[in-house]
Formats: structure tokens, sequence, C-alpha cells
């Protein structure tokens, strides 16, 4: 039975992307309510309700269930075992399998290999040994990870040689790492799947991506790569998510080749180089993610504009608002956080074009 507009959605984690959400939901009825830690938390500016405490307080995530509808997060970061806590008192899309996945790069890479996919050669790696004998495997140029809580380029380290071995080792705390080998690729894009829990699925256009310092700075929609490689990154994402009978929006990032589209990493929740879709698609990716886990029927994903492309404001670049706001081209999301750190996701500006600059 669908989740009927005026019921409350529950979101775990209070960062900007639970704050787009909240503004979805809000046009097609529904109410927001937010859990999340102390410190900042923007999504509880346009929230209806809010509780502030740990991801682990199951006697705060009860009282939380007990006010909410349907329940998803907004990073993936979320201890598994208080998303499954949750899932014995309400429904909660995604479920915390995609978790399971998505927070340990061994265990996603496994799954989407055991699926079909091609991600980068890998190796686990435990011990300095363990790292020397992978680089002997896949050679140098390589990327040593940890395995859990990595993103923007955090937690990982590029190894030039095997003389850097001991160094990129200490540096990542020689503990739960993976070393993967290096993709020469033309090009990132992204792949987002919205599944509805009856197993409808709809995709949108592919999405080219530009990174700075390990964090995506530019986003162009339609992404230009071949569109057989597109086809079968896609077609990738829709067994990933039916694998997991998942719900909601899925992201899933490739490298383009010449042999094909290159696995990279999945998101179960909402992505950054999805923002785009709020004035470029014709749903975004924040109201499908609604839809789908309220088991509303899916939107159109077509484009609204020949180009669509979406720049992040990082740090105080910010503080060129009032440019952006002269530019009719432009459409401006401040997220509304206090700290402009170097590198921080301040918020984002989406340009609707008729052709490539």
């Amino acid at each position: 039975m669908p989740i009927l507009p005026g019921a409350t959605i529950g979101i775990l984690g209070g960062g900007q992307l639970g704050r787009m959400l909240a503004l979805a939901a809000a046009p097609l009825g529904y109410k927001v309510h937010v859990f999340a830690p102390e410190g900042e938390a923007v999504a509880l500016d346009v929230a209806a309700g809010a509780t502030r405490a740990e991801y682990t307080d199951e006697a705060a995530l009860a009282a939380f269930a007990a006010a909410c509808d349907v329940i998803t997060y907004e990073f993936e970061n979320v201890p598994s075992a208080s998303v499954a806590f949750l899932e014995g008192l309400k429904p909660v899309r995604p479920g915390h399998r995609a978790l399971d996945v998505a927070q340990d790069r061994l265990s996603e890479k496994q799954f989407v290999t055991e699926l079909g996919g091609r991600p980068a050669p890998f190796r686990a790696v435990e011990t300095l040994a363990e790292l020397e004998a992978a680089l002997a495997e896949l050679g140098a140029p390589a990327i040593l990870k940890t395995r859990r809580f990595g993103y923007d380029g955090k937690g990982q380290v590029r190894i030039g040689s095997v003389g850097e071995a001991a160094e990129a080792f200490a540096a990542l705390g020689s503990k739960g790492l993976i070393l993967e080998g290096f993709v020469r690729f033309s090009a990132e894009f992204s792949i987002l799947v919205a599944r509805c829990p009856r197993g409808r699925e709809v995709h949108y256009p592919a999405c080219l991506n530009v990174h700075e310092d390990g964090i995506l700075a530019l986003t162009s929609v339609p992404a230009g790569i071949d569109p057989a490689h597109v086809d079968a990154a896609t077609a990738l994402v829709v067994r990933i998510a039916d694998a997991l009978d998942y719900v909601g929006v899925l992201a899933c990032e490739f490298f383009a080749t010449p042999d094909g589209p290159v696995f990279n990493e999945m998101a179960p929740r909402v992505h950054n180089s999805g923002h785009w879709s709020i004035e470029g698609a014709e749903t975004s990716q924040f109201e499908q993610h609604v839809r789908a886990i309220c088991g509303l029927p899916l939107g159109p994903v077509g484009l609204k504009a020949p180009l669509v492309e979406m720049r992040n404001l990082l740090g105080d670049t910010s503080a060129e608002w009032p440019r952006i706001l002269a530019d009719p081209t432009a459409h401006l999301h401040l997220y509304g956080k206090a700290d402009a750190a170097p590198g921080r996701k301040m918020g984002h500006v989406t340009r609707l074009l008729r052709e490539r600059p």
C-alpha cells in the first residue's frame, strides 16, 4: 500500500541531501522528521520535526520511528545495525542490506563482480607484507584505501611505487584496507536509478563528472559517453538494485575506458551528481526518491534543456552568490552552512544551456 500525502517521512542524517529531500517532500504534502546527532544539521531548517541523538541510541530511534510513517537515510555512514533495528518498527527504504554492501569497499566490489560488473582490480590488505604482494600483482601506480568511511577523496593514498608502500600503509592506520589497481580512463560518469517497492525502475541520463582533489566539481548532462557503455553501466545498476530489493534512488559511479565501463563505487541514496535534476529534469532525484519510498508512481526523467550543468560551490566560492544571482541562466542553491571550510560543499549552481560553452 502506498504511504499517502500527509504522512511523515523520517530522514536519518541532517546534511544538505536531507535538506533537499525535505524541500522536495513538502510540495507532495509530506512532512519530514530529521534524526541527527548534535552539531550542524542544515536539514533541520526545513523539517517539521527533529530528534537529536546518536545513531546508536535505541530509545531515541524507537521514539523517532513512532513519529514517522516511512524512514530513509541521506548518507551511507549511518550504522547498518541502527537501520536494521528501525526496520523492525517501520518501513525503511532502502534497507540495511544496501548499507552492508556500500559501507565496505571490499564487500561492494565482490558483490558487483558476482553480478557481472567490472570494478578496478583489487586486493584486500591487512598487513604491509600483503600490501607489497598486492602491489607486485597489480603494479604501481595504485590507490590504497580504507575499506570503510571514505568519501570525497578521504581515506585514500596514491602509491607511485613499491617503495612508498610502508608510508602509505602507516598513513591509513594499517587496518582494514584495500588496494585498487590504477584505471586509465577518459572520463568519469554516474548512473542514477530509481526503484519503487514493486520493482519498477527508471533511470536518468548518464552524468559526466569532473573531480578536483577528489571532490566533485562539475556535472554535465548528457554525458557524451558511448551509448553502448552507458547501456552496460545502467544494466549493472539495475541488477544491483534488483539484487538488493532496493527502494529509492541509487547512484553508481563509473570510469569510461576503451573496453567499457569500470565500476567505481555505489551510493545508496540521492547523489551529488544528480543535483542538476532539480531544474534540469522533469522529476528531480529528490522528488523521485520521495515517490519511490512512499510507493507512488515514479516520475518522468527527461531533460528540460539540451545541456544541463551543475557546479558545486566549495568553500568560500559560495560568496560568489551575488554574481550568480545576476546570471539569468543560473539556479542557485545554498545549503545554509556556517563554516565555509576549504573543499566543503556550501551549495551548488545549475545552468540550463543550449550547447556546451
